[in-house]
């Protein structure tokens, strides 16, 4: 794909295009928000400008290279063996970079990409199969069911908690969890999440693309070498575990530390061992305390009032993997937890809208 031109296998909702022009047009008749992205990724510029989530701060936008969004369309075509004519299923906000690398993907490597709306029921209304494609959590529990129409799927966006990796261990879909941000235009590494796609339980870590290098800051936090898709060095706030030179294990986020009485507690440690008991959405967080400066707290949302608090109370402290510090003190319970457009969750925000 050169200037900007897009490979002549490339198919979108079943149409062909014998020029951008073409493709332009049709979009802009019938897929509007496709239609603004292909606008900027035809036009003159070397960049384009991309909204950041907003889910760990203030939504920022930053701009990105277009030859950088080709390199990574085409490590992940080669990660994942998807050649010209691989059919896929974009299902994500074309707004954020998630959804338009799905486009881009498309578009250099000659897929034949079909465009549905990104809500929390993608499959609902699927009846083809599909090679490939690329949801959040929420939308692949959702679509259980019927995932087993995808062949290959990375799941981006948030954590997949352990009562999702039960409902998915067995099924025929390959499910790969990504590992990157806006800043590495998506995905820098990989990790199976089922036994279809290789999971080994002792092995349970992310594999990096080729041509990334990575190590550890002084607090922890993974650094990022990617020169095929950023300039510079990215500094991340997630604290790893260096299993090898592409190998690493990632603990949580280290503006999430709660510094409880002097012990520092990683909040998604502690949600990956409530998982395995609260089937809810939940998560923990540290709230101010007079005495112990922060408390370990735990909100859950719930839509219903018939929760027997006082026998979940009973199953956290009975809860082995927990340490007697990573026992929530209180307990609160929310309708909706507050969301970013792309279904994180704002914990912070979320906090500030209760009354503690």
């Amino acid at each position: 794909m050169k200037n900007n031109v897009f490979h002549t296998d490339f198919r979108l909702n079943g149409n062909s295009f014998d020029s951008k022009t073409d493709l332009l047009h049709f979009t802009e008749k019938y897929l509007n928000d496709v239609f603004l992205f292909l606008s900027d990724w035809f036009d003159d510029s070397d960049f384009v400008t991309v909204s950041t989530s907003g889910s760990t701060g203030k939504p920022k936008k930053i701009q990105l290279k277009k030859e950088f969004m080709v390199n990574s369309a085409n490590a992940t075509g080669h990660f994942f063996e998807l050649n010209n004519g691989t059919t896929a299923l974009l299902c994500l906000p074309v707004q954020y970079i998630a959804g338009k690398m799905m486009l881009v993907r498309a578009m250099v490597l000659g897929w034949h990409l079909d465009v549905v709306e990104a809500n929390s029921f993608p499959l609902k209304e699927i009846e083809k199969n599909y090679d490939f494609s690329a949801m959040v959590p929420l939308q692949l529990y959702n679509s259980i069911d019927k995932i087993d129409k995808i062949n290959k799927l990375i799941v981006g966006g948030g954590i997949v908690s352990n009562e999702l990796r039960l409902k998915i261990l067995d099924l025929p879909t390959k499910i790969f969890a990504t590992y990157g941000m806006t800043e590495t235009i998506t995905h820098i590494a990989i990790k199976p999440l089922n036994n279809a796609a290789g999971w080994i339980s002792d092995k349970d870590y992310f594999q990096t693309f080729d041509g990334v290098s990575i190590y550890k800051d002084i607090r922890d936090c993974l650094v990022i070498n990617a020169p095929k898709v950023a300039t510079n060095k990215i500094v991340t706030n997630d604290l790893v575990e260096i299993i090898s030179k592409n190998q690493f294990k990632w603990l949580g986020r280290v503006d999430h530390i709660i510094n409880s009485g002097g012990i520092k507690l990683i909040p998604e440690q502690i949600e990956e061992k409530l998982s395995k008991i609260i089937k809810q959405r939940f998560f923990v967080a540290g709230v101010p305390d007079t005495i112990l400066g922060e408390k370990l707290v735990l909100v859950i949302e719930v839509r219903e009032s018939r929760v027997k608090s006082q026998e979940l109370r009973s199953k956290i402290s009975n809860l082995k993997s927990l340490n007697k510090f990573e026992i929530p003190r209180s307990i609160y319970f929310i309708d909706q937890f507050i969301e970013t457009e792309t279904k994180k969750i704002q914990r912070k925000k979320t906090l500030d809208s209760m009354v503690l």
